[in-house]
């Protein structure tokens, strides 16, 4: 009897065995299938897996129905076993903590492939479904005291034309029915048409307050770029002022600092950002200053080993180009198209024209000689990619870009500290700028991994109150809406020490007034500017 009922449940174990390797055979198999489930076989530590639910995955997995919904009864037994399975955790960087395997290419000898066009979708920024956002984030106990916001210019017409060819044929009217639009396009027309109440600093009053030409100016924000700071200010309104009442509805003229350089796509960008930001605002209340330095520099622009910098960077960039065979035989092909000395083309800058052909969508000029296509595209956005690549190598930017934003972080860190110490202070700040602004400051913040900034970049530094501890606060650092606080060189290292998601506001400012020189062998601003080169 004692024979027998062992027997029994010696089968039924097996049986049971069986069943459960069924299961896991058959539900790894379709989740690898759906890419739901990564399994590494071998190595001492034994096998390594992790279950990634993703988009489709969930809805492919559940939708065995019908004959095949005896299968589902199987998940529930598969995820006991994931969980019975011993699962090597992977770092983001791909490594293996216990066997320090690298499973994923090494970003210094194994650089990845470059989509040149891929890319310049990035960079054209058209205005598609919601963006997602981590402005705002933070632990419910602590109070978000100031917000301060470097926005680059929408998107825009060319600065350049290519010679002997048609320029692009693309409309500057606000046409709310024409796309990429907006709810609040037409009513932010007639806001701008009853601007004259505002300040604006010099040349500024000049300016028109929104594009108005049917065929575009050079250089002249498009529909494109004034939706994408709609857009932008929509975002943030609904972060800032909807959920962290930033600003009362009551707000003064002293609680704004707004900036910009004295070009109308930058004022431009600046008022749309503003009206969604701040919809329908008082004029009256707008006081906008004008900044000539496109670094932003104001009364600290005098610093000869900044431009000692740029030219070595600008000699780097030279040495690159001459040495790419392929982009000047490309060069050598367009000029032919066009017909002019290749010297003459190179000069045109071409990369900047064609970009806005491919960002709106229009065909590439054509001349009786052929046409401009998108291989010659591609190489030459390549070698753009290339060049951001070899910069970030060789540092020599990096030393410009020091010195270049040194007098903009400078001004920003003395406001934060005069809030933190409850002063006050204009608690939103807006610096409409450009690509050459934003670029040297996140280079100069050690952010390496950022793109090259796109049309309507934003980078955007938060300022928190620990309700805990009123005197401590803290900084978070934004780029287009992803949170880069700690790939900054000054606070890369805190997150491993603190619990808090952010960075202590003293980091930031000892960077700023103590460690941006350390590399110049100064102690300040002007020694390091005045220094001879290393």
């Amino acid at each position: 009897m004692l024979f027998r009922n062992r027997f029994l449940f010696l089968l039924a174990l097996a049986a049971l065995l069986a069943f459960l390797s069924l299961s896991l055979q058959f539900w790894r198999e379709h989740l690898e299938e759906l890419g739901c489930l990564t399994w590494t076989k071998g190595g001492s530590e034994g096998p390594s897996l992790s279950l990634q639910p993703k988009g489709g995955c969930n809805q492919a997995v559940w939708s065995y129905k019908g004959k095949q919904q005896w299968k589902l009864v199987l998940l529930p037994v598969f995820l006991i076993l994931v969980h019975l399975i011993p699962v090597t955790p992977v770092r983001e960087d791909g490594l293996n903590p216990k066997s320090r395997k690298r499973i994923m290419p090494d970003l210094l000898t194994e650089p990845p492939a470059i989509d040149p066009v891929y890319e310049a979708r990035v960079y054209c920024n058209v205005p598609t479904a919601a963006e997602r956002s981590m402005e705002g984030h933070a632990p419910h106990y602590f109070k978000l005291v100031s917000v301060q916001v470097l926005i680059r210019h929408g998107d825009r017409y060319p600065l350049y034309a290519i010679p002997k060819t048609k320029r692009p044929d693309i409309d500057c009217m606000l046409v709310p029915s024409r796309k990429p639009s907006h709810p609040q396009l037409e009513a932010f027309v007639k806001h701008m048409s009853k601007g004259s109440a505002a300040q604006m600093d010099g040349s500024l009053s000049s300016l028109p307050h929104f594009p108005s030409h049917s065929l575009c100016e050079m250089g002249e924000l498009t529909q494109t770029g004034v939706v994408q700071h709609l857009r932008n200010g929509q975002l943030l309104r609904e972060i800032y002022i909807n959920k962290h009442k930033l600003l009362p509805s009551d707000w003064t003229a002293k609680q704004l600092y707004l900036e910009t350089t004295g070009k109308s796509r930058t004022l431009q960008s600046a008022l749309a950002l503003l009206y969604t930001f701040l919809p329908d605002f008082d004029w009256k209340k707008i006081n906008m200053r004008h900044q000539w330095s496109t670094i932003f520099c104001s009364g600290s622009c005098d610093c000869p080993m900044r431009n000692h910098y740029l030219e070595e960077e600008q000699r780097r960039q030279y040495s690159l180009r001459v040495k790419n065979n392929n982009l000047e035989n490309i060069y050598v092909d367009m000029a032919k198209i066009v017909g002019i000395p290749t010297r003459q083309l190179r000069a045109s800058n071409p990369i900047d024209s064609l970009l806005c052909y491919f960002c709106h969508n229009v065909s590439f000029p054509c001349t009786k000689a052929g046409c401009i296509g998108m291989e010659h595209f591609k190489v030459i956005k390549r070698h753009q990619l290339e060049d951001e690549r070899e910069r970030q190598e060789k540092k020599l930017y990096f030393l410009y870009a020091l010195l270049a934003t040194h007098p903009l972080l400078n001004q920003t860190v003395n406001r934060l500290q005069r809030i933190a110490e409850g002063k006050k202070e204009e608690v939103f700040v807006l610096y409409s700028a450009h690509d050459v602004t934003l670029s040297p400051v996140l280079s100069a913040l050690g952010i390496t991994e950022a793109r090259f900034p796109r049309f309507a970049a934003r980078l955007v530094f938060e300022l928190w109150q620990d309700g805990k501890r009123p005197k401590e606060h803290f900084i978070r650092i934004l780029y287009n809406g992803a949170d880069v606080t700690f790939q900054t060189s000054f606070c890369k290292d805190h997150y491993k020490r603190s619990s808090k998601p952010m960075c202590p506001l003293e980091k930031l400012v000892n960077f700023v007034k103590r460690d941006m020189f350390l590399i110049f062998n100064s102690t300040n601003y002007y020694d390091a500017c005045h220094r001879r080169a290393l």
